[in-house]
């Protein structure tokens, strides 16, 4: 069948910003190893697979979510050491939650402030919204630049300032005591900072516990560095009476039977994923070793199940390493201070082995 004609008056509908966007883009990894999106490598041991089908099958799929997600809240507190007096909240995966956000702090003038390069999806979800975003740029060494950030806070006023702990594409850990001064200067403003956590599984610190220090700081962490990426469950957590308010744009039912379950099967088992998380941390450090040894690359110290390097041609490189058979993200574009930068995301030995191999190769 032809394709329906879509009439120009159709398209008029639509808004132009939205028209002139780019849709967040998903490399096509058939026949590849992929190593290009920060997914934990490893999958779940056979008798849990078996054991989870049997809980997925059995349950009422022909019902609308009930009680469970608040076992999963309950569940999902425990694991975090979710400080008292918090709350927390449960999204379709953090770009969820941070859509939301973006909804519930929807005031005229609002603006929405990370460091940058960052996560894509802050600028994104502001920018939907209709929010003015304003990136501050991070140092050369991908540090926080502590008197940009206080003086853009001074001026804007943001609504929401984004510090991601540790940083993606960047996998750094920042300074604690610079983000105690943002925390600081956003709260005398009367703003809200939203420290998102999403590879704290494969981070030494968190900041969960200075978090009850403060009444306008929000923790945002993920399943999916977890070990559940294709199950989309992010969280929420902070002050009771901040989340019962964002709380409140959420849609009915955002989170499915299906993922629900999951993720308290993968709770009860959290010793599994901590072991792989491991795993995936000594691989880390193998990697860091082997590009220590390349004099062509340079590479940043990492927190995160991701490796950040500078190779002389990204292009050519990343072409070649996917001639090899190996995807990996190419992040040269993203942001001036990423020029001639690849990510490469930590798998298992023998994905590292021939991640290296091709690296090796392609330079």
């Amino acid at each position: 069948m032809n394709a329906p004609q879509t009439h120009a008056g159709a398209l008029g509908r639509i808004r132009a910003d939205v028209q002139s966007m780019h849709a967040y883009a998903v490399q096509d990894a058939r026949g590849l190893l992929k190593l290009d999106a920060m997914e934990n490598p490893f999958s779940l041991p056979p008798a849990l697979q078996a054991e989870l089908g049997q809980r997925l099958g059995a349950l009422a799929l022909n019902r609308y979510p009930g009680d469970r997600g608040n076992d999963l809240k309950r569940g999902l507190a425990a694991h975090a050491g979710m400080p008292e007096g918090f709350d927390l909240m449960l999204g379709n995966g953090s770009d969820e939650l941070i859509s939301l956000l973006a909804i519930a702090c929807d005031l005229p003038g609002a603006t929405v402030m990370a460091p940058v390069p960052g996560f894509v999806m802050y600028a994104m979800s502001a920018q939907l919204q209709g929010l003015k975003f304003v990136g501050v740029p991070l140092t050369a060494d991908f540090e926080l630049d502590e008197a940009a950030m206080l003086a853009d806070i001074a001026q804007e006023k943001p609504a929401i300032v984004y510090l991601a702990y540790p940083n993606n594409p960047t996998a750094n850990l920042w300074d604690e005591a610079v983000i105690d001064r943002i925390i600081a200067a956003q709260g005398e403003q009367g703003g809200l900072v939203v420290i998102d956590e999403a590879y704290q599984p494969f981070a030494g610190k968190s900041y969960v516990g200075k978090a009850a220090q403060h009444s306008h700081v929000l923790l945002m962490r993920t399943l999916s560095k977890f070990g559940l990426a294709g199950v989309r469950l992010g969280y929420l957590m902070g002050p009771s009476a901040l989340i019962a308010e964002i709380d409140k744009v959420r849609p009915p039912y955002n989170i499915s039977v299906l993922n629900c379950e999951c993720a308290l099967f993968a709770l009860e088992h959290a010793d599994v994923f901590d072991s792989q998380a491991a795993q995936i941390r000594e691989e880390r450090a193998r990697i860091l070793q082997a590009l220590g040894r390349m004099e062509a690359v340079k590479h940043w110290p990492s927190d995160a199940n991701m490796v950040l390097i500078r190779v002389p041609d990204a292009a050519k490189t990343f072409d070649g390493m996917k001639a090899h058979g190996v995807l990996i993200k190419n992040v040269s574009r993203m942001h001036p201070l990423l020029a001639n930068c690849l990510r490469l995301t930590v798998g298992t030995s023998d994905e590292n082995a021939r991640m290296m191999t091709a690296l090796e190769a392609s330079l």
